[in-house]
């Protein structure tokens, strides 16, 4: 079939779409129309091609007993049908997953043998083993109906493996950014719209042929990812096979690496996983890596052992979920050679996180909570995943037991601590033949690629800079900043003199090593009590109150105790601590604090308040997690594997170097709604140079990297200013056709186009966050004359006021809602502006007092009357099918006003007096409609009355018929009371009694009153009636 049509060839559908469909049939998908679709499908709510899939179900089932092949019963086979459309009661998650697990798993179902006994047995819907022999179909404009009918959407593309819906594709033109679709793609799975797509939905793609995104269902804006093809003579080759005639596109290679039907199947099978309420697909390095992997673990060593080596991903690109995928490749494709997978951590808290992590994807490891319940977990044979702390194998090697098995996996979590030194060997000695795969998420350091070399190979690599260019994770802004502090370094070095004169030279240089860090305790007092003002300053102009949190590095636990104590003094931040026990070393190891009574007590009540340490913390954690803490202050604890998505700020004052470094200042580095950037404050002057690109950071912290291994990691505070510069340039440029820029009216006339306004509340977003970063940065601010700050001040609180009026006078709802409390934050405390408040969603038209008070706050007659237009006609539009004949009269009269305006007829004033008109006989409910005698006072038969005349209106005369119509919409209304249980709104059986009982009605009144209407007009009541008392009786 041809797609094309060369009007247009810049339109969505040639540039994007029809591509997408004709690459697509040609890597194995057949072109099934939306109308053939249609016909199997049933209803616009029904997602399923029923036909496709009776058939499938019947080609690729069948079972043998006794000796004699059956084929599955057609009623199981409907059965089997039924039971794959999962209700959406628990969400469109959860349902996804309990759909995932019927498509892996598939159902039992009961079946009579020949010799009268009955068995169950497995039914599935997908042959993963043989992809072949599934069928593979594929459509255009999928519309769709919301559950209540009140939405429809129409998907561009459809993918459908054995019938059952497994990508949808949303294309844009060029000229229209993939976010955009991203957008649309989210909007159509939430529930008032068409959720019953997506959750069988495997992967969602968005497009505009030169960007491609893809995601699976439930994922939010700032997680969707994009795809790098490392399989590259395989792509090239299906490219080249495939698109002829034509330069490959970006979309052309995405689709072709995430939709080629093998591919699609595996993705589905061995990387899409549930991560508590969360389903995941993988990003690309995950892919690859475990695909890396096989390769290597099926490859031997020297020894004749299966091959072992190195996984580097950057920190916050999904480390740990690599382990999961992995874990579950491993053991549902090498299942033939009984595989066991140890998961080894060296930290108590990374252990829980790991198996935490398996156990929300199902698949459940058993954690050896003690040396012995190790020994006994290998011993037993039994747990498919292990997890366990390394400190443990020294317990497991003293007892001299052994597996040589070569087909033990061990996976090491943060290897470049873990897989060195004498615990490493113990663990070695109780599994000598194993498979050892490491897992790192900062760079191997110099001295350790040798290391590596003899450990095994670097299997695969993703770097900070990869992870940044994806967007996998946030870049990473640097500010250092200098506490200047008096210490008396004549008197304490001859105190230190006086004290070590009976030691020898190597006694002192010992004692010399350690002693910087009492020099630095000699001014601790005034130094944490100023750096504590500073944060305090800081974090509270520039963070407080934006959705986003801190996290404070200090070296010893009385420090993180003080610094509590300033912020509590201050009270103006919520603080926690999290340490561990006064007689565990942490941070600056050469220092005992398990006498310090400050540490001492803080513990003590502590342990009180908590219980135990495990409960301590996991609770401090959750608080921050959830947003209840503002900074975090720590020492070591929490600095390695430990996600919090929300920590946009790492204060440092804590001597740290190499992994310890790279790792800290990851916290900040994870995605979260809203966040652009994290920030890194040193007070610890631990990088001390940037190079001249602003890319590469070296001096005391990182000297042992290499540098092509840390490229991208961080860029300095000062990219701020261009940042700044330019988003204040696409501002201005929103207002480049405007004549004169200071006149209000005509700019808010202009942003009536919701197009232009959206670019706006865009452009204004960006200028206002990256004039947030610079104001909260002294360096960054000394940058600018004063000139200049002052007239992107002066800006932002214009246009911030300007924003606000258009919102109140076109009824928009939130735009950008994750950056709102941000741009508040910045106009409460920065620039100190009185009348511009925040904005919340838009006020009911019904609400008098507080419309009133948006009103007040607009100019002209004319803006007024807009306001009052754009609120009736929103909230019209919500309600119209409760009573659409009712809310249609004042649709109608607000038209006629907004002519009559337009064509001079009227003045601004007379606008706004009929528009104040309009609105109070609405909220009073006041209409010219007449209802008959009958229904008076029956506000439930009045919305029935109205749907029935609009349909009956053409076919007989109302007039006429009043009584008889009367009596109608009296008996629906009773029909409609009588089926309105709990959950009628989502049973579709109950809909078809309604429609029997309407049905039923009309058959009556025909052969009692001769009163007759066709088929398709009592079908038309029928959905019409049902589409109103769904919206009024909830």
């Amino acid at each position: 079939m041809s797609y094309r049509n060369q009007s247009d060839l810049y339109s969505e559908d040639n540039i994007s779409k029809y591509p997408a469909i004709e690459l697509l049939c040609k890597l194995g998908f057949e072109y099934i129309s939306p109308e053939d679709c249609m016909v199997q499908r049933g209803s616009l709510y029904d997602v399923l091609l029923k036909d496709i899939l009776r058939k499938q179900l019947n080609a690729i089932n069948q079972f043998e007993f006794g000796g004699i092949t059956y084929k599955f019963t057609a009623d199981n086979v409907e059965k089997a049908i039924k039971d794959l459309d999962e209700p959406l009661t628990d969400g469109l998650v959860r349902t996804s997953e309990k759909i995932y697990d019927t498509l892996m798993l598939g159902k039992s179902y009961l079946e009579k043998l020949s010799d009268g006994t009955s068995k169950s047995f497995n039914l599935k819907y997908v042959d993963w083993e043989h992809p072949e022999r599934n069928v593979y179909h594929i459509t255009e404009e999928f519309s769709c109906d919301s559950w209540d009918k009140q939405k429809n959407a129409r998907p561009d593309i459809v993918l459908f493996v054995n019938g059952i819906p497994f990508a949808v594709i949303e294309c844009k033109a060029p000229t229209i950014s993939e976010d955009q679709a991203v957008e649309q793609m989210i909007r159509n799975q939430g529930k008032d719209y068409i959720p019953q797509l997506f959750k069988y939905a495997q992967i969602v793609i968005a497009t505009n042929k030169n960007a491609v995104k893809y995601a699976t269902c439930g994922t939010g804006k700032n997680f969707w990812s994009v795809w790098h093809e490392e399989d590259i003579d395989w792509q090239n080759r299906l490219i080249e096979q495939h698109v002829a005639g034509r330069k490959p596109t970006a979309q052309d290679r995405s689709l072709v690496s995430l939709l080629s039907p093998d591919r699609l199947l595996k993705l589905t099978k061995y990387f899409t996983l549930y991560d508590g309420n969360i389903k995941k697909v993988c990003r690309y390095q995950q892919f690859f890596a475990v695909e890396e992997i096989i390769k290597t673990i099926n490859t031997n060593d020297t020894a004749g052992n299966r091959q072992s080596g190195v996984i580097w991903h950057t920190q916050g690109s999904g480390k740990s979920l690599t382990m999961v995928m992995l874990a579950k490749y491993i053991l549902e494709e090498m299942h033939s050679c009984n595989p066991k997978v140890v998961v080894v951590t060296d930290r108590k808290e990374l252990d829980k996180q790991i198996a935490k992590t398996f156990a929300h994807t199902r698949l459940a490891p058993a954690r050896a909570t003690s040396g012995k319940h190790l020994i006994e977990l290998i011993n037993k044979g039994s747990a498919d995943i292990i997890t366990s702390i390394i400190n443990k194998f020294n317990t497991v090697e003293n007892s001299g037991l052994k597996n040589n098995s070569r087909d033990i996996f061990v996976l090491v979590d943060e290897s470049h601590r873990s897989n060195y030194g004498s615990l490493a060997t113990k663990m070695r000695a109780v599994f000598p033949n194993a498979c050892y795969i490491g897992f790192t998420g900062t760079p191997l350091m110099k001295s350790e690629k040798n290391t590596m070399a003899k450990f095994g190979k670097l299997i695969h690599k993703y770097t900070i800079k990869d992870g940044v260019e994806d967007k996998a994770i946030v870049p990473l802004i640097y500010e250092g900043k200098f506490v200047d502090q008096n210490v008396d370094e004549e008197n304490i070095d001859l105190w230190f003199n006086q004290v070590t004169k009976r030691l020898n030279d190597a006694q002192k240089a010992d004692l010399r090593d350690k002693w910087s860090s009492i020099k630095r305790l000699a001014s601790t007092d005034a130094r944490i009590k100023r750096i504590a003002l500073d944060i305090n300053l800081h974090f509270t102009e520039g963070y407080k109150n934006t959705g986003f949190k801190a996290m404070l590095a200090c070296n010893f636990k009385k420090d993180a105790i003080r610094y509590q104590k300033c912020f509590e003094q201050f009270g103006d931040l919520t603080t926690a601590v999290v340490i561990s026990a006064p007689d565990m070393r942490e941070g600056a190891t050469e220092v005992d604090e398990s006498n310090d009574d400050l540490v001492v007590s803080f513990w003590n009540k502590m342990m009180e308040q908590y219980g135990n340490a495990d409960d301590y913390e996991e609770t401090i954690k959750d608080k921050f997690i959830d947003g209840e803490i503002d900074i975090l202050i720590v020492c070591s604890k929490l600095l390695t594997g430990f996600d919090a998505p929300r920590t946009q700020v790492l204060y440092i004052d804590k001597e740290l170097k190499d992994h310890s470094l790279l790792q800290a200042i990851a916290r900040t580095n994870r995605l979260y709604e809203g966040k652009d950037y994290g920030l890194i404050v040193d007070y610890r002057g631990l990088i001390n140079k940037l190079d001249s690109a602003m890319e590469v950071y070296s001096g005391a912290g990182l000297e042992q990297f290499d540098s092509a291994d840390i490229k991208g990691v961080i860029v300095d505070i000062m990219a701020c200013v261009g940042r700044l510069r330019e988003s204040y340039s696409h501002l201005c440029d929103v207002f480049a056709a405007i004549k004169n820029k200071e006149d209000t009216e005509e700019i808010e006339q202009f942003l009536a186009d919701d197009e232009i306004r959206g670019k706006f509340y865009d452009a204004l977003c960006v200028f206002g966050r990256a004039l947030n970063s610079v104001i909260n940065s002294e360096k960054v601010y000394g940058a600018f004359e004063k000139s200049e700050i002052a007239k992107y001040q002066a800006a932002f609180i214009f246009y911030s006021k300007v924003r606000r009026s258009v919102k109140i006078r076109y009824a928009d709802s939130i735009d950008n809602r994750e950056y709102e409390k941000q741009m508040q934050n910045l106009l409460d405390t920065h620039l100190s502006v009185v009348g511009v408040k925040q904005i919340t969603n838009p006020v009911d038209i019904l609400n008098r007092d507080e419309l009133e008070k948006e009103l007040e706050e607009l100019g002209s007659p004319r803006s007024k009357a807009d306001a009052i237009t754009s609120h009736m006609t929103k909230s019209i539009k919500v309600h119209r099918d409760e009573n659409p004949a009712y809310y249609d009269s004042f649709s109608k009269r607000i038209k006629e006003a907004l002519e009559e305006y337009k064509n001079r007829v009227i003045s601004e004033a007379e606008y706004l007096d009929k528009m104040k008109s309009i609105m109070a006989d609405y909220r009073k409910g006041t209409t010219n409609i007449t209802y008959p005698e009958k229904i008076k006072g029956n506000v439930h038969a009045q919305a029935f009355y109205g749907v029935i005349t609009a349909v009956l209106d053409d076919q007989i005369d109302i007039n006429e018929n009043i009584d008889i119509i009367s009596d109608i919409a009296l008996e629906v209304t009773s029909i409609i009371q009588k089926h309105d249980t709990v959950d009628w709104q989502t049973n579709k059986e109950i809909h078809n009694k309604i429609a029997q009982n309407i049905d039923d009605m009309f058959y009556r009144l025909e052969k009692e009153r001769g009163f007759a209407v066709d088929f398709d007009t009592i079908d038309k009541i029928i959905e019409n009636v049902i589409t109103v008392a769904l919206r009024r009786f909830k």
